[in-house]
């Protein structure tokens, strides 16, 4: 689809030149009935812009499946955050980040995010009043921060489900989320929100004010808002990590020890003194039951997080047919997350001869494994600052064009680290002793680190340190659109947008020195620096076919086309074909095809080398108790896997890193879906979309457990995962030593399945009530990491690294009030699962169907103020456990860890 050439500018003109038509041929259009979906309330509007289109339409139902979440349902919910919305609908799945602030996606510790069909984060594309937002994180980040977005000034958001790169450009692959703020604001509103979990952990406080005016001539907006989260440590919700030993559940922790774990000459695997005061120079065989370290309580379920975020919005009439229009925000974020003591022998080998002072066994050692208990936990910290400014001018040419050019401009910097950080260099001089002493004042002290105590304060202070790392992104564009009537038809008015983009984006990280040479503790980095320009095109039309007819009240094509110029992958199309048929009133048909792409993102072009330990099965752990004909047994053995081998912890050093020959992604996404209203049932909605996506030239990361996992149920190991490029084992011990994870292009994807909807709008016993059903069936989501490879299949399944795929996912609500009293009671239900890295018959190799229920309740006595309390996961429903957890033993990305929680709201406006 990539070809070399240079059409822009003819493009371009080509486009403006058709958009400006003589104003004659301009007309009001008429009234049209709007159809409605699921989670939309019925409303007549004049002409908007809805997303899934530049053309301005008489419906808010637009032309594809969007769920829309309007300011009441926000409030309701009583979320702080737009994420904590987003990531209740059934339309998401996968990895996005969860509750805890503890997960990072590319340098994004702290982040929300949304993840749509599952597709992956950075296939999801997020605007902000339909214009492209920065990336947010601490440095070359691939996805929108959520965060930075305040609840209180947000009027709807809108969420297509739906392939959409010909309208909006790259990334808008799975659908777009388009967060809408509010407009023409009169007066002042001030909202308090607090919340806690029922035990009395994990306090959630808020703060937002919002002021306007309007007039004739113009509107102004501004908001304050401030958020803060507080801590819920991982130990108060699982009080260790859990494994399957002999049939039972037991705590199996981090094979990093606080004694000491290494590996003689002789082959034994020992482990040092684990008793403070104990003696220095005892040892005892390892064991992983007895030596093991259990970090939950130096973990966090839910880490602490600040938000402080002004924002100004404006628009000023410069004459009846002009208008110059303003946003300005800013957000601040400080979050940090608690981690276990850091362990040496992770990153660097640490071997320790016979005859040094330290050594009681007269062998040489490995140490494998120390972890620095004495120094106590570490502590991640980031701070982020993002701005985003949009300038722009928009007016009416006649009586029905209208146009826009706006100037956009956001920029996101960030510092993080990492306290108590060791560095190995440092490490390495005080195990010498012809150059450390321990002598009173000594520059360079000696260390003894065989044995829990035996680390001096001294030695501490000469190796610890703390890490500080840089980075930013920054987007600059500018956009021109244009839209209107073109000429008329039998059956009505061609509906015309056109319009251009510029766009540059721009990532960069700066780790420190230390992490960048290999020689600090911690995940070795590479820093990045990169950008792009894109320069775009775009035409879209709305065609009537028929009007008034029978079997056919309307029926109109949806064409869009948009072309791409970017300077690092060259040139691209794509484009959009829709029908929307409204066969009778009660009665709406709706397809789309479309094609769509997404160029790989800076990280994943120009991310450097990096390592890290992540949560990893290895499928030979215990692989000599299996049944003889175990495929996976004769693996093991034939690999050379020791018969005793048991993994020693639940993480294994990977891999991973840009790569700067990939490629874009192209895709392919079909919808038909269908809209009821029934007149035997006055205000019922019913919604049905089937979703077919295409992905080839996908580019992935195969995480390090599914990669095991293949490869050892291959028979005869012949599966390329089971190549040195992909993994290799300590030929002594039989641990993996070397695991890669680093993206590459070969890649395809296929999803598909089906979303249902409904909304009913009636009363009860005097209230006004409405109940609403959102419904996703995931049928498949098929990954072939490469032409030939046998297909992974994700539907139905718990993965390690990339969250859950259940068949099934639901949100469903329902919402009374009369007078000054409402109320809502909603569930979430996600359906049962699979672990697709655990053999069937362990405990945890699937996880059940759970629910959640929450209610609210809001009495408001006068227009001037109103009080709301809630309570979120009413039952107080267990997460499962999950063999592939990512943390908590559960999977943390799809299940509540919490338990029951309540909030409370008070607003006051004048």
């Amino acid at each position: 689809m990539f070809f070399k050439r240079d059409p822009l500018a003819a493009a371009v003109g080509l486009l403006l030149c058709v958009g400006f038509v003589p104003s004659s041929f301009a007309q009001d259009s008429g009234a049209q009935p709007a159809a409605e979906q699921a989670g939309e309330q019925a409303t007549t509007l004049d002409a908007v812009q809805v997303t899934g289109s530049h053309i301005k339409r008489l419906q808010l139902s637009g032309v594809g499946p969007v769920t829309v979440l309007d300011a009441e349902a926000i409030e309701r919910s009583g979320a702080t955050s737009v994420d904590t919305l987003l990531q209740r609908l059934p339309a998401s799945a996968g990895f996005a980040g969860s509750q805890s602030n503890a997960y990072w996606a590319e340098n994004g510790y702290g982040t929300s995010q949304v993840n749509l069909r599952g597709l992956g984060i950075n296939r999801t594309l997020v605007l902000l009043n339909g214009r492209r937002v920065v990336n947010g994180g601490t440095g070359a980040n691939s996805s929108v921060d959520l965060n930075m977005i305040p609840v209180a000034l947000i009027e709807r958001i809108e969420v297509l489900k739906d392939g959409a790169s010909a309208i909006y450009g790259a990334d808008a692959v799975a659908g777009v989320v388009n967060i809408i703020t509010k407009k023409k604001y009169d007066g002042a509103e001030v909202a308090v929100r607090y919340g806690q979990t029922f035990e009395n952990d994990g306090d959630d406080a808020a703060f937002d004010l919002v002021w306007g005016t309007h007039s004739e001539r113009g509107s102004l907006m501004a908001g304050l808002s401030y958020s803060e989260g507080g801590t819920v440590n991982m130990a108060s919700r699982a009080p260790c990590g859990l494994g399957e030993v002999d049939g039972r559940l037991q705590c199996v922790g981090s094979s990093t020890t606080i004694g000491g774990r290494a590996l003689l000459a002789d082959g034994r695997r020992i482990n040092f003194n684990q008793v403070l005061g104990g003696d220095g120079n005892f040892y005892e065989p390892y064991s992983a039951a007895k030596h093991n370290y259990n970090g939950n309580p130096t973990l966090n379920a839910v880490n602490p997080i600040k938000r402080i975020s002004a924002s100004m919005l404006g628009d000023m009439q410069l004459s009846d047919d002009l208008s110059l229009f303003t946003e300005l925000m800013y957000t601040n974020r400080q979050s940090d997350q608690l981690a276990a003591p850091g362990g040496l022998g992770v990153y660097r080998p640490i071997n320790i001869a016979a005859n040094h002072p330290t050594n009681p066994t007269g062998q040489n050692l490995l140490l494998q494994r120390r972890r620095l208990q004495e120094a106590g936990p570490r502590e991640f910290f980031q701070e982020t600052n993002t701005f985003r400014a949009v300038v722009g001018l928009e007016g009416r040419l006649g009586m029905n064009w209208d146009w826009s050019a706006a100037i956009n401009w956001g920029r996101n910097t960030g510092t993080d680290g990492s306290t108590k950080v060791a560095n190995l260099d440092r490490v390495d001089n005080t195990l010498n002793p012809a150059i450390c002493s321990n002598a009173p004042g000594a520059a360079i002290p000696c260390g003894d680190y065989l044995g829990y105590g035996d680390i001096s304060q001294k030695v501490l202070d000469y190796i610890l340190f703390t890490t500080r790392d840089h980075g930013g992104n920054e987007q600059k564009s500018f956009t021109a659109n244009l839209s209107g009537q073109l000429f008329e038809l039998p059956a009505g008015w061609v509906g015309f947008a056109s319009g251009i983009e510029v766009r540059k984006e721009r990532g960069w990280r700066d780790p420190g020195p230390l992490t960048v040479l290999g020689i600090a503790n911690t995940n070795q980095q590479d820093p990045i620096a990169g950008e792009y320009l894109a320069k775009e095109a775009f035409a879209e039309f709305a065609v009537p076919l028929l009007q008034g007819r029978a079997l056919a009240e309307s029926l109109t094509l949806n064409l869009a086309v948009r072309y791409s110029d970017y300077d690092l992958f060259g040139e691209d199309i794509n484009y959009k074909v829709g029908l929307d048929w409204q066969v009778v009133p009660s009665l709406k048909l709706r397809a789309n095809y479309a094609t769509a792409f997404r160029i790989p993102n800076i990280p994943e072009l120009f991310g450097g080398i990096a390592e890290g330990n992540l949560t990893t099965t290895d499928p030979c752990s215990g692989w000599a108790s299996q049944p003889a004909g175990s495929q996976v047994r004769q693996n093991c053995q034939a690999y050379g896997v020791p018969a005793g081998y048991v993994q020693p912890g639940n993480t294994i050093l990977t891999t991973s890193g840009g790569n700067r020959n990939l490629e874009p992604e192209d895709a392919r996404s079909l919808t038909l879906g269908a809209v009821w209203t029934p007149g035997f049932a006055p205000g019922l909605t019913l919604t049905v979309d089937y979703f077919n996506i295409r992905i080839d030239n996908a580019i992935q990361r195969i995480d390090g457990s599914t990669k095991l996992a293949i490869c050892y149920n291959t028979p005869g190991l012949a599966h390329p995962f089971c190549g040195n490029e992909n993994f290799t084992r300590n030929p002594i011990t039989g641990e993996v030593d070397f695991l890669s994870s680093q993206p590459v292009n070969a890649a395809d994807e296929r999803v598909s399945g089906i979303d249902l909807g409904g909304l009913y709008e009636f009363e009860l016993a005097g209230f006004d009530s409405s109940f609403s059903l959102d419904v996703s069936y995931l049928d498949k989501y098929d990954v072939r990491p490469f032409p030939g490879a046998q297909v992974i299949h994700y539907a139905g399944k718990i993965t390690g690294g990339r969250g859950s795929y259940t068949h099934w996912r639901a949100f469903t609500s329902l919402t009374m009030s009369r007078d000054e009293w409402s109320g809502t009671y909603s569930l979430q239900y996600i359906g049962k699962a699979d672990d697709i890295n655990a053999a069937r018959g362990d405990i945890g190799d699937h996880s059940p169907s759970v629910s959640y229920h929450n209610v609210q309740l809001k009495y408001s006595p006068a227009k001037s103020f109103d009080v709301s309390f809630g309570i979120d996961n009413l039952f107080d429903k267990k997460p499962p456990f999950i063999q592939s957890y990512t943390d908590a033993n559960t999977d943390t990305m799809t299940y509540d860890l919490l338990g029951r929680r309540w909030y409370a709201r008070f607003g006051y406006r004048w």
